[in-house]
């Protein structure tokens, strides 16, 4: 399946209304489970900040605390937040603790990760996902956060949220969508593209609606095998990725290819992709052909430049949760 163009859009909007016949897709999920919802936020609320995976510098530290105590909320550091070891930040036994503390502590109504980087895997297999499922509250983060919030939702059913760590840039496109998801008073609105996005483009048009899992394509790649990621039949997965070339990206998509059957998703969300092209000279693909090669022929819902990922204005999105998702129109709905 082609590429659709700005073009294609107009045509396929305008066939919908006359009737043509065009390689359009509906899919829906089976009627999954129900759902773990944390307790949203109050104003006052603590939170606990943990660093899962990569050590945080001090500016980096500074900012998240200023932007989630400018959303009226308490933040509570992990014992070894500020612990070092080589590119890890703590031994795997502190930042695990770290993870357990917080969610075991009832004062603390939301554990949010100050940063990714890379490590959140290693501590897969020593969870406690009994203390976990007890004791249901908001996890937040994204890029290596992937390996918590999959393994956490898939082996407890508590929705987490792949949304913007502690030091983030909370723009107000950001903070709009992170609070639409977890604060009290708020609620779940229609994700649509931030003003100014250019960089969007249809692979095969359609409508997906399921459970909503994903993240990270290097982490989503190093999961495989793993009990991290349920059987993806039926489920919208959602993709982001930075600083690959596209031979890369290529690899990865067709380790999960291969592993997990993709043409059995009910659609497949793609962020935006930063600093994945080639370099100038190289014997390559482009980013673009490189996905559409890889993901084009699913006969699935497949877009790419959904506000997700390593980027300035990025959504919070329910892992777990239930999506409806547009294909051509850029939209996501959730509705946990």
């Amino acid at each position: 399946m082609g590429i659709f163009t700005d073009m294609d859009r107009r045509r396929f909007t305008a066939a919908l209304a006359t009737g043509l016949a065009l390689p359009f897709t509906t899919s829906a999920a089976p009627a999954p489970r129900r759902p773990l919802l944390p307790a949203r936020l109050k104003r006052g609320d603590t939170v606990g900040l943990i660093t899962p995976a990569s050590f945080i510098d001090d500016d980096s530290l500074q900012r998240a605390y200023q932007q989630i105590e400018g959303l009226g909320l308490t933040v509570k550091p992990g014992r070894y937040l500020r612990s070092e070891h080589g590119f890890l930040a703590g031994s795997d036994r502190e930042r695990l603790d770290d993870l357990h503390a917080m969610f075991a502590d009832r004062d603390v109504k939301a554990v949010w990760c100050a940063r990714g980087g890379y490590g959140s895997a290693r501590l897969l297999p020593a969870l406690n996902y009994d203390l976990i499922r007890r004791n249901p509250k908001i996890l937040i983060g994204y890029s290596d956060i992937t390996a918590l919030l999959n393994a956490i939702t898939n082996q407890t059913g508590l929705v987490t949220y792949h949304g913007p760590v502690g030091s983030s840039e909370f723009t107000p496109y950001t903070e709009r969508h992170m609070r639409n998801a977890l604060l009290e008073g708020e609620a779940w609105q229609r994700i649509e593209l931030p003003d100014g996005a250019t960089e969007q483009y249809i692979i095969h048009p359609g409508i997906a609606t399921g459970s909503l899992w994903g993240g990270n394509l290097s982490l989503l790649a190093a999961m495989v095998g793993t009990k991290a990621v349920p059987d993806l039949e039926g489920k919208v997965l959602f993709i982001e990725e930075v600083g690959e070339k596209p031979y890369r990206v290529d690899r990865m998509l067709t380790q999960l290819r291969q592993a997990w059957q993709l043409q059995r998703c009910a659609g497949i969300m793609l962020g935006l992709f930063h600093d994945c092209e080639a370099d100038a000279g190289d014997r390559s693909l482009t980013l673009r052909e490189t996905l559409t090669d890889r993901l084009g022929d699913l006969g699935i819902p497949v877009a790419y430049g959904l506000p997700i990922g390593h980027i300035k204005d990025m959504c919070t999105l329910p892992v777990g949760g239930t999506v409806r998702f547009s294909a051509l129109d850029f939209y996501i709905e959730p509705s946990v």
